[in-house]
């Protein structure tokens, strides 16, 4: 029996994803599994079409590695299905390729799902590359926290919207209840899996795991953050390839989630809400730019808030 499958999708990272493996290779594994013996680990690498050595360096570094090479770049949630589908372990960790695995932290999450029943996706406290916490747990969104979080509007929202939804009561090291956890590394037993299927593809990148996360939760299991298992994050390193597509990115899946779980009027007044605040940028950068404050990020950023308006944040 496979007790955890660790699945990776990687996209021109090929030193990250060299530094994520070797961090895997030495974790320490030490549970007491259901039959008693010693776990048995695979490590899944769905690489999407990257153009660097990601390949050769699996094959002739990494041997035990199930490498799965797409011919084109397929996407976040494409990728990790394709994953999920080869997977056979009865744990399955979704894991960024720019992490490391710190300690024990995957004996604590598959030890924490063996002996909780009720829970079905488990996340790790997250530090940054300087070893301070990133902020990784979350409650689900309310109607309200579309229009403040991560909006140009956000240092104006009421102080309780945010410390609900980034759920800041808390200390960095517990272990609590919570509707989502960033990505980067999320454990899920396999019978979540096997009752709500893997990611929406709607999502290319962006809210996908806060979506697998509510769906979780609506079919009944509980979602944890377990605060004594660390990992690190480096963050964003595929993401940065891609420059104003993130945005889009970014705002076409806030707009899906909430097309999804809250209708459709509300979608739509959501996605004009959201090209108005690129809209009323312009301007303000513009202005910046004429009188040569960083005249140079300036007009990127106006490039990219232009894109981000002729894309009209349509969602399929």
């Amino acid at each position: 029996m496979i007790d955890l499958s660790v699945i990776i999708i990687s996209w021109n990272v090929a030193d990250l994803l060299a530094a994520c493996l070797d961090s895997l290779m030495v974790a320490p594994i030490a549970i007491n599994t259901p039959d008693g013996n010693k776990p048995v680990i695979e490590i899944i690498v769905v690489d999407s079409g990257s153009s660097d050595k990601t390949i050769q360096m699996l094959h002739e570094h990494y041997p035990q590695v199930i490498a799965l090479p797409q011919i084109k770049n397929v996407g976040y949630t494409r990728g990790n299905n394709i994953g999920l589908a080869a997977a056979k372990g009865r744990h399955l960790l979704l894991l960024n390729p720019d992490t490391e695995i710190i300690g024990d932290a995957l004996n604590q999450m598959i030890r924490y799902l063996d002996e909780n029943p009720d829970v079905g996706i488990v996340g790790p406290h997250t530090l940054n590359t300087d070893k301070t916490t990133q902020s990784s747990r979350r409650n689900f969104p309310t109607r309200m926290t579309a229009f403040f979080e991560s909006t140009w509007l956000q240092s104006f929202a009421p102080k309780k919207l945010l410390d609900d939804f980034y759920i800041r009561q808390a200390p960095d090291n517990a272990v609590l209840d919570v509707g989502w956890m960033q990505g980067s590394a999320l454990m899920a037993r396999r019978e979540v899996y096997e009752q709500i299927g893997g990611l929406d593809t709607g999502y290319v990148m962006f809210c996908e795991e806060m979506d697998w996360c509510k769906q979780a939760k609506e079919a009944g299991w509980r979602n944890v953050y377990l605060g004594t298992a660390q990992i690190i994050h480096h963050g964003g390193k595929s993401t940065e390839q891609i420059g104003a597509q993130k945005h889009i990115y970014f705002q076409q899946s806030k707009i899906r989630y909430f097309r999804k779980y809250y209708g459709l009027r509300f979608a739509r007044m959501l996605r004009l809400f959201l090209l108005l605040n690129y809209f009323s940028q312009i301007p303000i950068e513009s202005f910046k730019s004429v009188i040569g404050h960083k005249r140079a990020i300036r007009q990127e950023r106006i490039r990219t808030y232009w894109q981000v308006i002729r894309s009209g944040l349509k969602v399929t």
